[in-house]
């Protein structure tokens, strides 16, 4: 295990500024337990929970943690004798304790939690865990979990020094593999060449993946998580691929490029109309800026490119207010990035959401996955797309909101196009935004450069 994983003084002011967001509500935050992959020895790598990397830096697996007013203490399981010679020499409490800043003690001394808050861990035998030290089950939240969970989300939507460090490291290693993949893809090898020599990026940099990888030729396919697919000339190739960081942080990129390095007249027309949907949505990354406008940015230049195409018909915004883009761009246009790839996410809406907010019913703008207000400090994606999902498209229910506004002939002259995303990581400053992801190439003449 590293000592220095996050820095000892940003997880203390971190808990001191849950502490005192409690205003006395004891709180346990637990770090989670290894899930076996097939029997109990053989298990998964461990990751934390990120609500207790965010507030201790380590993943200490079965670790829990309590706080109490000014005081934090880590409550760790006892050492197996065993764990020295399968594992090497392990840190002691007190190397732990000088590591994370405050009093660590072995597990079986964890005092009565009896009316303390949690957040509920995600693993089921971490939730089990914590449901056992309280006493209680976590299926319906109590007064003291609701402070904490919206305590947590209150420090958590805005970053750190320390946090932005790490997301920075993220992006760096993510920009590495982008362009390892992009020189990697050449007709005739399969998709899981390209997310080889991606993935290795964070490998020798001793980093993980931040999600599954997604490496396809199927770009209408949202989430592929298949690579057997072999490139073709002609094909495009959609790479959403985030790596890692050390301490935990997260980056999320996509990057759509020709597998034979010169895009087709129709496939740059897209490319860049996708391009130009980005570009708007980022312009509008400010503070005080909701997110749902960020997301409809984007979604009214794809609107009039598709009008100007001649694949829509009609007002661009009286397109978007009734939906009909979200026939190309069903999903959001981003999303929350921190110690998850999709922050909070585990938390649902309540972290996504504003309070009083609440997700629309219309197809496409009800996987908005965020909608607040942003802040300096805050990290979001932007990553609107162009699909042509057969699932939506031949759905005449789906269809009937375009009525004779979508023009499938029209349409018919992009047809080597599957599908188009271009993804980066934004921070909010106070000046607008930055954007931590921008050495990676997407301008179409650079990305073309760059294949092969």
């Amino acid at each position: 295990m590293q000592l220095s994983m996050a820095p000892t003084e940003a997880v203390k002011a971190r808990r001191a500024r849950l502490a005192a967001r409690l205003d006395g509500t004891r709180a346990l935050i637990a770090a989670g337990e290894p899930s076996p992959r097939n029997y109990p020895a053989a298990t998964y790598p461990f990751r934390a929970s990120s609500h207790f990397l965010y507030l201790v830096g380590l993943p200490i697996a079965r670790a829990m943690l309590v706080v109490e007013g000014g005081e934090s203490t880590v409550y760790v399981p006892p050492h197996d004798p065993a764990d020295a010679l399968w594992h090497g020499a392990l840190p002691s409490y007190a190397e732990l304790a000088a590591a994370v800043g405050c009093p660590v003690r072995p597990l079986t001394e964890l005092p009565a939690l009896e009316g303390a808050g949690a957040v509920p861990c995600v693993d089921a035998r971490g939730r089990a865990a914590q449901e056992r030290a309280l006493g209680r089950p976590l299926s319906t939240p109590t007064e003291a979990d609701e402070a904490v969970i919206d305590a947590m989300i209150a420090l958590r939507l805005v970053h750190d020094a320390a946090a932005i460090e790490g997301l920075r490291e993220a992006a760096e290693a993510t920009k590495a593999a982008h362009l390892a993949g992009m020189k990697a893809t050449r007709p005739g090898i399969r998709e899981a060449e390209v997310r080889a020599a991606m993935v290795h990026e964070f490998a020798r940099r001793d980093m993980t993946e931040a999600y599954g990888p997604i490496v396809t030729v199927h770009g209408e396919v949202l989430h592929n998580d298949v690579y057997h697919h072999e490139l073709a000339d002609g094909d495009l190739l959609l790479a959403d691929v985030g790596a890692e960081s050390t301490g935990g942080w997260a980056g999320d990129v996509t990057r759509t490029w020709p597998v034979s390095g010169a895009l087709s007249g129709t496939q740059r027309t897209i490319y860049d109309l996708v391009l130009a949907a980005q570009e708007a949505a980022i312009a509008k990354v400010a503070p005080g800026v909701r997110y749902r406008d960020v997301h409809l940015a984007a979604c009214r230049t794809l609107a009039l490119g598709l009008v100007e195409l001649g694949v829509l018909r009609g007002d661009p915004d009286e397109i978007v207010a009734d939906g009909v883009h979200a026939l190309f761009f069903p999903h959001g246009v981003g999303h929350l990035i921190g110690l998850d790839v999709h922050d909070m996410e585990d938390l649902g809406d309540r972290a996504g959401y504003a309070p009083g907010r609440r997700r629309s019913e219309q197809f496409g703008l009800s996987y908005l996955r965020l909608d607040r207000d942003l802040e300096v400090g805050m990290a979001v994606t932007i990553e609107p797309g162009f699909y042509q999902v057969p699932a939506i498209l031949e759905d005449a229910r789906l269809t009937a909101v375009a009525g004779d506004r979508l023009d499938r002939d029209a349409l018919a002259r992009f047809a080597d196009v599957r599908g188009v995303r271009i993804e980066d990581d934004v921070l909010v400053t106070e000046t607008g935004s930055e954007v931590l992801t921008e050495g990676i190439p997407k301008r179409a003449v650079d990305v073309e450069a760059a294949v092969g």
